[in-house]
């Protein structure tokens, strides 16, 4: 290999470089053969070079030339020539020059390929995981994954410069409750118990602040056995960061920072300095959830003038039990949008609990509207009301939704609203549209078990003002909690955390965790707390989907080197897979069928 080693990359060669000697090594990316001369599209991780066997080659050349398919590994020795004008490829880097092939070695052969590796393959997904190593040579996986490295290095550099200390936490621990699944890991020396893999280094990054190193980060590997989504994997990476003796504006400003040197390291996006900041009940009742897409606005407003204007019962039945109406004004689409698309979007709604859509559609004119379809006639003589209230004008398209249970308005509205944005173009691509989610529930409850459950983690600091009823009136409080959003997802998640052994106590109890449980499950996070703690507080950006969202697509596996399917499974290597018997015997295990 020595003797043909590369001189240059396949993205290097530019018209200034005609006449030099250079050696490349590559992957045939396309092969084209015109009049006994072959043209060779050579491939690396760094772009695309041409290179030719002339008709005048020797024959051993030529007979080599002949042999090359796609995808063979080749060693090519030239001379860099200059394309004349009128055949310049102006689609590549490369493209003013090729190199005239004097030597060429096949390093290794390729057998028929499982699909063609293209800039982006249209091969289906089981078949791209199963032949990934194949799946990550093509332009979109190479850029892909060259993004998360750079966001990675970009994050790294920001942190430390900032006198964060890089620390390790450890993957094999106890398994604690957080809210999904443990992966178990059975111990061979100690029978009939098992360590868990971290669902996130909650615990340990708070034990470093307790430790005095004040400001820690890791991106740190987490693992959940929870079902997989397009944005979920059993496995995945996040940004950990914890700082000692700060509150909640000095976590976000710094995550602001950071964001903004990312995109402007890796993208060359400069985003605001600060990011805006929405109430989570303000969110819930504009949006609908507590991660909007913010790219456009269509704000769903307040329905209730609804119920005593017109005589529809379903408005007035869900008003009378408590409940709330939606509404919705979709500007200019009433012509476009048929019974039958109305009956599709209702479909969305109902995913959400919504027994129904109400629509209507604006006609008329600005000074004498009219409203046809749907409710309408329940509304006979307010259309001027409806319109001036909502807003609406002639060719405007009203959605309503009405329940008993507001949170149920408001969710399946809000997902018609989510759709509606993506149906009609209005999420404009490589915009980014943050916004930070803050004051959160500190609980819900779970209705299947009659109990309080923690709306993040049992770790989260209540804010000041509800310390004295958190006990009395656990519903009414406020943990302080902030997420942060981006174009309909949620990117981070953090908190201040508790400090005060007694104060977790306290959750522990409201959450229905004993004092024997909690100090079976905690008790060495609780006794360090009574050594000095700090105030402290931290967040955990996703880096998987802040990669996805900067590459503009909808799904983590399309920046991840080797994800698992929608099963958790890996067609590649065929994990999780059989084990044999003497290994279950070394790890005291055996299989209930």
């Amino acid at each position: 290999m020595e003797t043909m080693k590369r001189t240059v990359t396949c993205g290097d060669l530019r018209k200034a470089d005609t006449g030099k000697g250079v050696i490349l090594n590559g992957w045939v990316h396309r092969k084209r053969d015109h009049g006994g001369i072959s043209f060779i599209n050579l491939r690396d991780r760094y772009g695309l070079t041409q290179v030719v066997v002339d008709s005048d080659a020797s024959a051993e050349l030529a007979g080599l030339a002949a042999e090359v398919r796609m995808e063979f590994c080749l060693a090519v020795e030239g001379t860099v020539r200059a394309r004349p004008d009128t055949m310049v490829n102006k689609d590549m880097a490369t493209g003013e020059i090729e190199v005239v092939v004097s030597k060429l070695v096949i390093l290794s052969k390729s057998e028929v390929l499982p699909f063609v590796i293209d800039e982006k393959t249209n091969a289906s997904e089981e078949l791209r995981l199963k032949y990934r190593y194949l799946d990550l040579r093509s332009g979109q996986m190479q850029r892909h994954l060259a993004l998360r490295s750079k966001v990675a290095f970009a994050t790294r550099t920001f942190l430390t410069e900032r006198g964060f200390y890089e620390l390790e936490t450890p993957t094999f621990i106890a398994s604690t409750p957080e809210g999904a699944r443990d992966y178990l890991v059975p111990s061979r020396l100690y029978a009939g118990q098992f360590y868990a893999l971290p669902q996130s280094p909650q615990l340990y990054k708070q034990l470093l602040m307790v430790s005095g190193f004040d400001k820690y980060f890791q991106i740190a590997r987490c693992y959940r056995d929870e079902d997989a989504r397009g944005d979920r994997q059993p496995e995945f990476t996040q940004i950990d960061i914890e700082m000692s003796f700060v509150g909640r504006d000095d976590v976000l400003s710094l995550v602001e920072g950071m964001m903004g040197h990312v995109f402007r390291e890796t993208m060359n996006v400069e985003l605001p300095a600060t990011f805006r900041r929405i109430a989570y009940d303000d969110a819930i009742d504009l949006y609908g959830t507590d991660k909007p897409e913010l790219r456009f606005g269509m704000e769903m407003q307040n329905g209730a003038f609804l119920a005593g204007l017109g005589s529809f019962q379903a408005f007035k039945d869900a008003l009378a039990a408590g409940g709330a109406i939606k509404a919705l004004v979709v500007p200019g689409v009433a012509e476009k949008y048929s019974r039958k698309l109305i009956e599709d979007l209702e479909g969305t709604a109902k995913i959400y609990k919504a027994k129904g859509l109400g629509w209507m559609k604006v006609a008329g004119t600005p000074e004498a509207p009219a409203l046809e379809g749907g409710v309408s006639k329940f509304f006979e003589g307010a259309a001027s009301a409806v319109c001036s209230t909502l807003g609406a004008k002639p060719g405007d398209l009203l959605l309503f939704v009405a329940d008993p249970k507001a949170k149920i308005a408001c969710a399946s509205l809000g997902a018609v609203r989510t759709r509606l944005g993506k149906d009609l173009g209005l999420c404009e691509e490589g915009r980014f549209e943050f916004a930070w989610i803050v004051d959160f529930p500190m609980f819900e409850w779970n209705e299947d078990e009659g109990k309080w459950d923690t709306a993040h983690h049992m770790f989260t600091w209540p804010q000041d003002k509800y310390h004295a009823t958190l006990e009395s009136d656990p519903g009414s409080v406020k943990g302080d909690l902030y997420d942060l959003v981006l174009n309909g997802y949620e990117l981070a998640s953090g908190s201040i955390r508790i400090h005060d052994p007694e104060l977790q106590k306290k959750i522990f109890k409201i959450v229905g965790f004993s004092e024997e449980e909690g100090q079976k499950k905690f008790g060495f996070l609780t006794e360090a707390f009574k050594y000095g703690a700090p105030p402290h507080g931290g967040i955990a950006p996703g880096l998987d989907r802040l990669v996805m969202l900067m590459a503009g697509e909808t799904s983590i596996k399309e920046v991840i080197a080797f994800p698992k399917n929608s099963f958790a499974q890996s067609p590649m290597d065929n994990c999780p897979s059989e084990v044999d018997q003497k290994q279950l015997d070394e790890l005291h295990l055996k299989i209930v069928k």
